[in-house]
């Protein structure tokens, strides 16, 4: 749903009033304090279309874009929750979206189509930097701490039945014992590249005869967690239901997934344009830490919260806004 994002100047106030989506927020009254962000001349009135991917972390970051560059004095378009990676990078490339929140090993595995990842955080985000900027003009930037990188998780129960802790760990059990290795994979993840097939082949699992599933992301959690429909899930390793259900991560002990830090992405002549915007953005960027951004998570997918009002009142316990 495309969400138009109003502001009202209230004295040294702002009110952002979401024409619709919020269901139990209203109007959220913000006002400019000590350390938050102010509005900025050069982007009074400019129209800002904000994107993101259809699931609860892509959201909250989406949403944090828009309640920064609101206060700013921007006016903001809401293209949050597009299905897909391609279809939100498609949008940026046409145009029809200006800045979003994406993924290091999304950029440098799915869309510049490199199979060897970058071990090095920051060196990640310097070869995709570099090489979108000079392959499509897309400018990634305000780099982010926390690392969503994918991963496969179990029960605590299956942990103890099996001995599993490592990926190589389960490569084996699959091997010897195909039905105990049931897996859930979501529906990217079972054809990316740096998702099932690259895992299969670096730690040789014959893909086969795995017993697999392909679910809705959103399913994989719980399903792991009964052991029942699955006993092994892929998941985004910063998903708030995996402490939220006791999870346990397997490691990734050949060193195969990617690391996946979050980081604005724009085109580069709207950067050039609107230099503010990376300004504003990159000390809420500094903070999203793994842990911050799983407690988001879990605020939205196990206590039911809307992530339009977890976006907003962190940013307020941040001190980027200030509640009145």
């Amino acid at each position: 749903m495309i969400r138009a994002w109003r502001t009202l100047a209230l004295g040294l106030g702002l009110t952002l009033l979401a024409a619709c989506g919020l269901q139990s927020g209203g109007a959220v009254p913000l006002r400019v304090g000590p350390g938050s962000i102010r509005p900025v001349p050069e982007l009074e009135g400019v129209q800002v279309t904000v994107g993101s991917k259809d699931f609860t972390e892509q959201n909250i970051l989406g949403y944090l874009i828009e309640f920064a560059l609101s206060a700013a004095g921007a006016e903001v378009r809401d293209l949050t929750n597009i299905q897909g990676s391609n279809s939100v990078r498609d949008a940026q490339l046409h145009g029809q979206i200006d800045l979003a929140y994406d993924y290091t090993g999304t950029g440098w595995i799915n869309y510049l189509g490199n199979e060897t990842p970058v071990p090095d955080e920051i060196g990640q985000f310097q070869a995709v930097r570099d090489a979108d900027l000079a392959a499509h003009g897309m400018l990634w930037t305000a780099l982010a701490p926390m690392n969503n990188t994918y991963a496969l998780v179990m029960s605590a129960r299956t942990a103890q039945e099996t001995g599993v802790r490592t990926l190589s760990d389960y490569a084996r059990l699959a091997a010897a014992d195909p039905a105990a290795a049931a897996i859930c994979v979501g529906t990217e993840f079972n054809v990316r590249q740096d998702g099932f097939p690259g895992l299969a082949r670096k730690y040789e699992i014959d893909a086969s005869k795995v017993r697999k599933q392909i679910v809705q992301d959103a399913v994989v959690y719980q399903a792991t967690a009964d052991g029942r429909q699955c006993r092994f899930g892929s998941v985004a390793a910063t998903d708030g239901r995996i402490p939220a259900l006791n999870l346990v991560l397997l490691q990734d002990d050949r060193g195969f997934f990617p690391k996946y830090n979050a980081a604005l992405v724009m085109r580069r002549s709207f950067a050039e344009a609107h230099p503010q915007v990376d300004t504003i953005l990159t000390p809420i960027s500094q903070r999203l830490t793994n842990e911050a951004i799983t407690e988001l998570n879990r605020q939205v997918d196990v206590d039911g919260r809307e992530p339009a009002e977890v976006a907003r009142d962190w940013m307020v316990t941040q001190g980027f806004v200030t509640a009145r």
